[in-house]
């Protein structure tokens, strides 16, 4: 495959689609935003996604349907096997994954660069509790949230703790980086 996979990760409440949602924005054809798959009923105030019943997920599933597939948070989520077609026409696609299945995207995908998307803990809980999604509870179950992968070295870090345009530039910078380094190899 010719394309580069980016797999932005991060806690909850950082603003990583809305630092990709940006980035999207400010790039051409060459930038696919991957629509992940969720058992969770689209709301508005969240990513906007795929929704399918637990059932119709394992389904798919079985199917192949999915490039990459895991649970967090009580849910499955899953990026459509399509994402492929995209890497093969030399494409960047940009995907929103949990940090637990970063193993499985670097078997999966060995050129595969990880963005973190990182913001202070303060700005963080503001925007849990914006978003309407969680009580109390679950937001500081969220942010005391420890994930034990290990990132690779490579990881590119970006902190979206202000305007999410100083994060999302930085985004689109390397992002362009990626679909210049592509179209010139």
């Amino acid at each position: 495959m010719s394309g580069t996979f980016v797999a932005v990760v991060g806690s909850s409440g950082v603003g990583k689609d809305t630092v990709m949602a940006y980035a999207r924005a400010h790039m051409g054809e060459e930038l696919v935003l991957v629509r992940r798959v969720v058992t969770r009923n689209a709301d508005g105030g969240s990513e906007d996604h795929d929704t399918m019943s637990p059932e119709q997920f394992a389904a798919a599933e079985s199917k192949g349907r999915f490039a990459l597939a895991w649970e967090a948070h009580g849910l499955r989520y899953g990026l459509p096997i399509t994402l492929e077609d995209d890497l093969r026409d030399g494409r960047v696609v940009l995907a929103n994954l949990s940090r637990s299945v970063i193993p499985q995207v670097m078997l999966r995908y060995p050129t595969a660069i990880v963005v973190e998307v990182t913001a202070d803990r303060e700005v963080i809980a503001r925007r849990l509790a914006g978003r309407g999604r969680e009580d109390d509870n679950e937001i500081r179950r969220r942010m005391d949230r420890r994930v034990s992968v290990r990132l690779p070295p490579s990881t590119v870090r970006i902190d979206n703790s202000g305007p999410h345009e100083i994060a999302g530039d930085r985004l689109v910078a390397l992002l362009t980086d990626l679909a210049g380094t592509r179209t010139r190899a």
